[in-house]
């Protein structure tokens, strides 16, 4: 029970830091607006200009993130196409060994089968040389 009541005062504390933070930034930035040697149409229009950045900043950056994003999603494309073509030859190389094994086998049944088809002639042979 101490673990959680630990836990439990720890997020208060993160909850009340992060407060006092967001606060005291708000009331900073109110008296730096307040004793600010410039007039309210000056302060206005840097917060314009400053807003006006900060938009064009975030417009490049989703560009780029755009852009970002069609490469890489290219790059999957062009990866999962290589993967398919692997397993395909794979597959492929992979039956073809099947029937290489499959023939050898036809061929080796083949073979001892007219081994004892020649084993029985010489017996019958043998037999019929003995009457």
């Amino acid at each position: 029970m101490t673990e959680e009541k630990q836990k439990t005062e720890e997020n208060i504390n993160s909850k009340d830091f992060m407060i006092g933070t967001l606060l005291g930034g708000i009331v900073g930035a109110s008296v730096a607006l307040l004793f600010a040697p410039k007039s309210g149409k000056e302060i206005r229009e840097d917060l314009n200009t400053g807003a006006q950045q900060v938009k064009e900043r975030a417009d490049e950056w989703k560009d780029v993130a755009y852009e970002k994003g069609n490469e890489f999603s290219q790059r999957m494309r062009e990866t999962k196409g290589q993967l398919q073509d692997k397993v395909a030859e794979m597959k492929n190389q992979a039956q073809g060994q099947n029937d290489e094994v499959a023939q050898d086998i036809a061929d080796a049944i083949e073979e001892a089968t007219e081994e004892l088809e020649r084993q029985e002639a010489n017996e019958l042979y043998e037999r019929s040389q003995q009457y």
